[in-house]
């Protein structure tokens, strides 16, 4: 697996590629909008002026959450989550089209929220619609499953947010609608990724059924910055042209 991979820091190959017009940078830390996604990019080796830097961007005794990071926080930090993930990519994954989703638009948000707040998929918020095309099935007018994409490395996009309310799982939905995203990206010329908890052994069935494969694994945290943390940088916040 080559360090030079775009997967192998994927938010900071979408905040340097497709994705950089979201992008927010204090140094050499990028991050996207917290209200976008709350996904962050340290480079390959962090040092203590980048650390410094998340700091400053987050404010002391904010939390700061460290997605698919290798390294620790600081001495000093507090380690509020931590949890091993995986990533998976296409393998041959056979895209089709799901004749009963509906792209879903800034209009549906407050629904996307609320079923997000039923299902728990994983880091969701308002403006997250924003960062690619997602898909919904309705049924009697309420949203009951949803998937779409997120980060977005060069030649990738990432599957995400792949949802089904409770009172409809076990009909095929969610797997229909993955297959309904991977088709979308493959009309780009892309190919699809996803990661997700290395617990959630029922789901990495259904994804390696479906063509996905393990390519790595890797570790979910948030950390809190200490209250007396004082950021050494001094560059402003501003997008990245």
């Amino acid at each position: 697996m080559s360090a030079s991979h775009p997967l192998d820091n994927p938010a900071r190959a979408s905040l340097t590629g497709p994705h950089a017009h979201f992008a927010e940078r204090l140094g050499r830390v990028l991050r996207y909008p917290p209200e976008v996604t709350p996904w962050l990019a340290l480079s390959d080796e962090p040092g203590p002026e980048d650390w410094a830097d998340v700091a400053a961007l987050a404010g002391p005794g904010n939390e700061v959450p460290l997605l698919g990071m290798s390294h620790l926080p600081p001495a000093g930090w507090e380690l509020t989550f931590e949890a091993d993930g995986v990533q998976l990519v296409d393998d041959g994954v056979t895209g089709r089209p799901f004749a009963e989703a509906v792209t879903l638009t800034t209009a549906d948000v407050p629904e996307m929220m609320a079923l997000v707040e039923r299902t728990r998929p994983g880091p969701f918020t308002p403006r997250t619609i924003e960062l690619g095309t997602y898909l919904g099935v309705r049924r009697n007018g309420v949203l009951v499953a949803m998937a779409g994409e997120r980060l977005h490395p060069p030649g990738w996009t990432e599957i995400s947010a792949v949802c089904t309310d409770d009172a409809f799982r076990g009909q095929g939905l969610g797997t229909r609608l993955i297959l309904a995203v991977v088709a979308n990206i493959r009309d780009r010329g892309e190919r699809p990724f996803l990661h997700t908890g290395a617990l959630n052994t029922g789901a990495i069935r259904l994804y390696e059924s479906l063509g996905f494969r393990l390519r790595r694994t890797t570790r979910f945290m948030s950390a809190r910055v200490p209250d007396d943390e004082l950021a050494s940088a001094t560059t402003s916040l501003h997008s990245i042209e």
